[in-house]
């Protein structure tokens, strides 16, 4: 059982319905004794960054995640929004974020691409992660963000993108995920991303 959490700011629906797509079982809430019996974790997210960690805040819901994760080791993914508010801070906001990753969310700057970057884009793995097992042929993604993370520690980054320049799409450390483009927006690939999730974490 894959337990969702609902902060009032991501694509719920749509990620469960690919949960069950790919044979597994979600549960939406934001009911703390709920996610105390979480074994595993997604935490979405569209908007802007400051108001996701005020949602969170006002929630209640920062201190019971930081023991599942941190100290229990519970499996997280964080999508989009979500991947980012799991770093440090985002020159979108002046809130201090999860920073369960050292990283930063910093601003797309161009005066020759469109912002935000949106659509579908190629992912490069760094790193061998079971996330994008039986995924061997070119991967695609599907993109909506303004914001990108960089990572301190080259270690933690899973996958890179480029647009613009050369950005970090997704990143893994032990038991934290993020992933920056919407695999429930991805098709076959966010099908089998979810899959990877579901069977193998």
């Amino acid at each position: 059982m894959i337990t969702i959490i609902d902060y009032g700011m991501g694509n719920l629906g749509s990620i469960a319905n690919m949960v069950k797509k790919v044979g597994g079982q979600s549960f939406i809430t934001s009911d703390l004794n709920e996610i105390k019996k979480a074994t595993k974790l997604i935490l979405p997210g569209v908007g802007s960054f400051d108001n996701g960690m005020s949602k969170l805040r006002e929630l209640d819901l920062i201190d019971i995640l930081n023991k599942k994760v941190l100290e229990d080791k519970v499996p997280i993914m964080g999508i989009c929004l979500g991947m980012q508010l799991m770093t440090n801070f985002s020159e979108e906001g002046k809130l201090v974020g999860l920073g369960w990753i050292d990283a930063q969310s910093k601003k797309f700057v161009s005066d020759k691409l469109k912002i935000p970057h949106m659509g579908w884009n190629i992912i490069y793995q760094k790193k061998v992660s079971k996330l994008f097992d039986e995924l061997t042929s070119e991967k695609r993604f599907y993109f909506v963000h303004s914001y990108c993370v960089s990572c301190n520690k080259e270690e933690d980054i899973l996958t890179k993108t480029s647009y613009v320049h050369d950005f970090v799409s997704s990143f893994e450390r032990e038991n934290i995920i993020g992933v920056q483009f919407h695999p429930e927006k991805s098709h076959k690939f966010g099908m089998a991303l979810f899959k990877n999730f579901v069977e193998k974490y």
